[in-house]
Order: structure tokens, then sequence, then C-alpha cells
């Protein structure tokens, strides 16, 4: 089945995908949009997992304040290159992490980050992860993926090892 211009059109469009990749979506998805977004989401968590191993030793330090001059973040996201640094979707992508840190206040990055004794006393280990840990956490500008997601999707559209290296939240009186 060929897939039209349009619909790989608005494939890249709500995908941010290329459009040989989109194209090749569509054709495998036999003209399914949602299943073709599935293969393109697949792809792209498969091209993180690759990259995963690759220096980050780039990247760019975000500070947010929230309204009130109440709550501060700063967040080191790292990446490959320079270039990418100064990439506008990667500086989306930082700004919007610093303000998510600031709405949820995470305590860690990942879920191996937490540290075992205080896993030990949790009665549900699943739901403290998902409340604590930065990746696991549901993105607070888009409830529907986490900030895992959002960082896997940004790796497979820019082509580079991007990682959240740090962060510190600050709120007045804690």
């Amino acid at each position: 089945m060929t897939s039209s211009v349009d619909d790989i059109k608005q494939l890249r469009e709500e995908t941010s995908c290329g459009v040989i990749d989109c194209k090749k979506a569509l054709d495998e998805a036999k003209g399914d949009f949602q299943k073709a977004k599935e293969i393109l989401r697949k792809r792209g968590l498969e091209m993180a997992a690759k990259k995963a191993e690759r220096t980050a030793k780039e990247g760019r330090v975000e500070a947010y304040i929230h309204h009130g001059n109440k709550i501060g973040v700063v967040v080191e996201v790292n990446c490959e290159t320079d270039f990418v640094a100064r990439n506008e979707d990667f500086m989306v992508f930082t700004r919007d992490v610093a303000m998510h840190i600031a709405a949820l206040a995470p305590k860690y990055i990942k879920r191996e980050d937490i540290p075992a004794d205080v896993l030990a006393k949790e009665a549900d280990k699943e739901i403290f992860a998902k409340a604590n840990c930065l990746l696991l956490q549901a993105f607070v500008k888009d409830p529907s993926k986490t900030i895992g997601d959002y960082l896997n999707d940004l790796i497979a559209k820019i082509g580079e090892n991007i990682q959240i290296g740090r962060f510190v939240r600050f709120k007045v009186g804690e």
C-alpha cells in the first residue's frame, strides 16, 4: 500500500519524525495511522537505547523560577554536542523539565537512584517510584506521557544521547 502525501505530512507533524520514517511506518501499518504512530514510537525507544551508551558531556543548565518567586529549580541536561545544546527543541525540553520539577517535586531522576533502605520502607514500591522519580512521572503539560517518554521522543528526533544529569529544587521555607 502506498501512503498519501497528506497522510505522511500529518504523521510527520504529529510525531516530528522524518518523512522517510513516516512513510515506512505508514506502509508497514498498511495505512493505519495509530499503528504507524506506535511503530515510530517503538523505533524511537530502540534508537534511544542504542544511544544510551554514548558520552553526553555537553548540554545546558536551565533555571526556572515559579510565579511568586517561592519555588526555583536548576536542572542540568546533557547531550553529545554543543550544536544540540543550542537546538530549539532541546531548549524547550530543558525548560519543560525545569518547570515540571517545580510543579511535581521529584526526589530522584530514575528508579535506580532510590536508596534501597528508602524503598524497603514503602508498601507499594511502584507507586512510590512513579511519584518520586522524574523519568517515571506523568509530564505536567501532557499527562498521557511520562518525562521518560518525552526524553526518548527527543532522543529519537535529534539523534543524540540526552540525559538529565542532576537537579535541585528550592522552596521558600523548606
